[in-house]
């Protein structure tokens, strides 16, 4: 007879968690590498209107943004609560058409872009709902002038609640 037994092992196996630092930090630096920020910071409010033909932008690396709303409340008392133009960062507060900032903003944009894709750039104009149509029309007629004639007017699915016919 002995007097050392051996020891039976009665838990379970264990994972080996030696390489889950490795796992999160290359997760980590995947997705901090493949993400996108957002750009622009949005400072009027838009209410996108709803449309029932709507098309999904396919190459949204060639699109540039011009939002038309209100300031956001925290901007009202800087700038009123007239109708402004954002574009990027910067918002616009002249009176009368703002050809020259309009002008600027997609000859900026244009050489931002590659040389093949500088002539399908297109222009989205985000616009609230709300808004008189005169602002847009001036817009319109400045983006005319800078040569940009690929307009898009961002919108909402509506979706039908009766079938059609």
């Amino acid at each position: 007879m002995s007097k050392f037994k051996r020891k039976t092992s009665t838990g379970q196996m264990t994972i080996n968690t030696a390489s889950l630092p490795d796992i999160v930090f290359m997760l980590l630096f995947f997705f901090m590498v493949t993400t996108v920020m957002r750009e622009t910071t949005i400072q009027v409010k838009v209410t996108v209107p709803k449309a029932t033909e709507v098309k999904k932008m396919e190459k949204k690396s060639i699109v540039s943004y011009i939002y038309i709303g209100r300031p956001i409340s925290s901007l009202e008392t800087l700038y009123g609560v007239e109708p402004m133009i954002q574009m990027n960062d910067k918002l616009i507060n002249e009176e009368g058409v703002p050809t020259e900032a309009v002008k600027d903003f997609t000859l900026f944009e244009r050489e931002k872009l590659d040389e093949a894709d500088k002539n399908k750039m297109t222009i989205s104009l985000r616009i609230d709902q709300n808004i008189n149509m005169g602002k847009v029309t001036d817009v319109k007629q400045a983006l005319r002038y800078a040569n940009a004639l690929k307009i898009n007017y961002s919108a909402k699915k509506e979706y039908l609640d009766t079938p059609v016919r």
